[in-house]
């Protein structure tokens, strides 16, 4: 049986190459035409081709997103972009509109095409029809639950994909307008204003029934479906999929780093203890900036898997440096400043492929080598005396209490 793909998200070249090394099989990116997440940094051609080269040599691949829904303009150079894509030695297209997926399977037709999770496909007739169009895999919509996932995968020769992580959309499958109706800014077309997380006021008979500190949001919480991976597994799904193209590189790393280790220890060991589940439910959880719950996967969301009231809070895990180098003979690790810490603080390592490691953070040395007791200068080069080895692309964080996370 073929194992599981990791699929990760990444907003620029530094992100997919964080994704690759902490161990995803494939990232997916959007390329500067033809892409939804236009506030996403996305890549040109040239990026596109260093991300290739760079994951062939990790032995990932790269799937671009050419998912937007096109108006009559929005086609030119479509032919010209997919060929481009297909020299670059990208695998695959993450399409939407039958006119692009035509396009690819006439034009590039090396490229595999992926049928977007905007073509809202929640059945076993859905995805056989896109079979017959020619789609080499399909992204289930996210309002599935795990038995609707299981029964679908069992009536279609398509491989699937489904989300198990990130943020969740009010409407459909992200076919939403309402965006487009309040901003003008659409977002099938890669302009979403996200404004079911603004707050708003709520009035009965034109009286308002929320005061100014209670204002109403219509969100969901974000999914993060660590507890159904042994499911997705059995089930014989072929792509677990992260959302996230604008997150943070401490976000990528820290998601793809755990459930690398995850799906790992599944294939392994045949099971995931509670204890070990409960563990892994937590590291996901200190990367979050809003609370997560199960999404659709046991049945439709409950009135606690929303937020009302809430857009978001502050990030939980405090990355405060990267590991730029670490010399064995002297002790010393070279650390680029991200968030303040001090001598004394207790802090993790999180490197790929590796058990998370603590470790109280010893004697701090400034760029002229002198001691110092605190960093707070972000980007400033900074060594730290321990007797911890550490990895070149490590990434150190607080240690935190557990009691300060809320996991389902």
């Amino acid at each position: 049986m073929k194992k599981i793909e990791l699929l990760a998200p990444a907003g620029d070249l530094e992100r997919l190459k964080t994704a690759v090394r902490y161990g995803a099989d494939a990232v997916y990116v959007g390329g500067k035409q033809f892409s939804l997440r236009s506030r996403a940094s996305n890549f040109d051609l040239e990026d596109i081709q260093k991300g290739v080269e760079f994951a062939k040599k990790h032995g990932a691949n790269v799937h671009v997103t050419v998912n937007m829904l096109p108006h009559e303009d929005d086609l030119d150079g479509l032919k010209e972009y997919l060929i481009a894509l297909e020299q670059a030695g990208v695998t695959a297209i993450i399409a939407a509109s039958p006119a692009i997926i035509k396009c690819a399977k006439t034009y590039a037709p090396k490229l595999e095409v992926h049928v977007s999770t905007q073509h809202s496909i929640t059945n076993s007739a859905a995805a056989n029809f896109w079979e017959q169009q020619g789609a080499d895999r399909i992204v289930l919509a996210r309002e599935l639950t795990m038995e609707q996932i299981k029964q679908t995968q069992m009536h279609t020769k398509l491989p699937i994909e489904v989300f198990i992580h990130g943020g969740m959309c009010i409407s459909y499958s992200g076919r939403c307008m309402l965006s487009n109706h309040m901003t003008m800014r659409d977002a099938n077309r890669g302009g979403c204003a996200q404004s079911c997380r603004w707050k708003y006021r709520l009035y009965k008979d034109n009286t308002p029934i929320h005061d100014e500190q209670d204002l109403f949001s219509m969100s969901s919480k974000d999914l993060m479906a660590a507890r159904m991976i042994p499911y997705l597994i059995d089930a014989n799904v072929a792509s677990l999929k992260i959302e996230g193209r604008m997150k943070s590189t401490y976000y990528i790393a820290t998601l793809v780093h755990t459930y690398r280790m995850l799906i790992d220890e599944y294939y392994e060991n045949g099971r995931i203890l509670d204890k070990r589940m409960e563990w892994y439910c937590m590291e996901l959880a200190k990367a979050e900036n809003r609370p997560t719950g199960p999404g659709f996967y046991l049945g439709a969301p409950k009135a606690k898997d929303h937020l009302y009231g809430v857009n978001g809070a502050g990030v939980t895990g405090e990355f405060i440096a990267y590991v730029l180098d670490y010399d064995e003979k002297t002790k010393l690790a070279t650390w680029e400043v991200r968030n303040r810490f001090q001598k004394g603080d207790e802090a993790e390592i999180l490197a790929p492929h590796k058990e998370v490691r603590s470790f109280i953070i010893n004697d701090i040395f400034d760029e002229n080598r002198l001691l110092i007791d605190v960093a707070n200068q972000p980007m400033r080069i900074v060594k730290v005396h321990t007797d911890v080895p550490m990895e070149q692309h490590a990434m150190i964080r607080k240690k935190m209490e557990k009691d300060r996370f809320d996991i389902y």
